[in-house]
């Protein structure tokens, strides 16, 4: 809201002269007070309170458009992030993709059918995305954290997801053959006509995986798997998997 004080009109020069006492500073207060009646007259004058108005609405019209305008942004965004990592599809290195994906799934958008293989990702952060038929094959996603992620139908060939988090993610028909799954956390993980074939699953927690539609896991390294439901060592076992303390840690 504008408001506007009406100004005292000011003294005539010969009042106001009359009253000083310094003849040195009398130039100055005579700036002063021709100022003084400039503004007295100015604050009478319509025209600048108009002005003044329409620079207020002006703002407001300014941010109307801007809100307005939101989606169009988010839009350009979104396509920009996509961009980034189409552009690098195949390459190695991140090229961008990490924040790009992040930023995406931050947003809502699936990530349906997305490829990263042969990516350096790590520590990407993409809780709950719907990585549905994606290529991570051979992508480096250690110490990430894919909480509840929808991985079916993806192609996870000899990715690397040593020390990740993937509680409660979704592998159902997912290829996860030469996976490296060392120290991940696996709880409640869904395995349904899954592919673990060759996958190091040492250290791994697998406390409440679904494993009995498992495709396959000949080869598999199962030595010091953690919280392994009832049962599933020894079917393991019995097709193919081996315990081998072999190899780094």
């Amino acid at each position: 809201m504008i408001i506007r004080e009406e100004r005292k009109r000011p003294d005539n020069w010969p009042v106001l002269r009359s009253r000083i006492q310094s003849r040195w500073i009398v130039p100055f207060i005579a700036f002063e007070w021709t100022w003084q009646w400039v503004a007295y007259f100015l604050s009478h004058w319509s025209f600048l309170e108009v002005l003044e108005y329409l620079g207020s609405f002006s703002v407001l019209v300014a941010v109307i458009f801007y809100f307005s305008a939101s989606g169009d942004r988010v839009k350009q965004r979104h396509y920009q992030a996509w961009q980034v990592i189409n552009t690098a599809q195949g390459k190695g290195g991140s090229g961008g993709r990490i924040d790009a994906l992040q930023e995406l799934n931050a947003d809502g958008v699936p990530l349906v059918g997305v490829d990263v293989s042969s990516a350096f990702l790590q520590g990407l952060k993409l809780e709950h995305a719907n990585l549905r038929r994606s290529n991570f094959s051979a992508a480096d996603l250690r110490g990430s954290d894919l909480l509840g992620a929808n991985f079916s139908d993806a192609d996870l060939h000899a990715a690397n997801f040593r020390g990740s988090n993937l509680q409660q993610a979704s592998f159902e028909d997912a290829d996860m053959s030469d996976a490296d799954l060392v120290g991940s956390n696996l709880t409640g993980c869904r395995f349904a006509a899954t592919d673990l074939s060759r996958t190091d699953l040492r250290s791994a927690d697998l406390g409440g995986v679904d494993w009995k539609q498992i495709r396959g896991i000949k080869t598999a390294n199962i030595a010091g798997v953690k919280n392994a439901p009832v049962g599933f060592v020894d079917w393991a076992l019995k097709n193919g998997a081996i315990q081998s303390d072999a190899g780094d840690n």
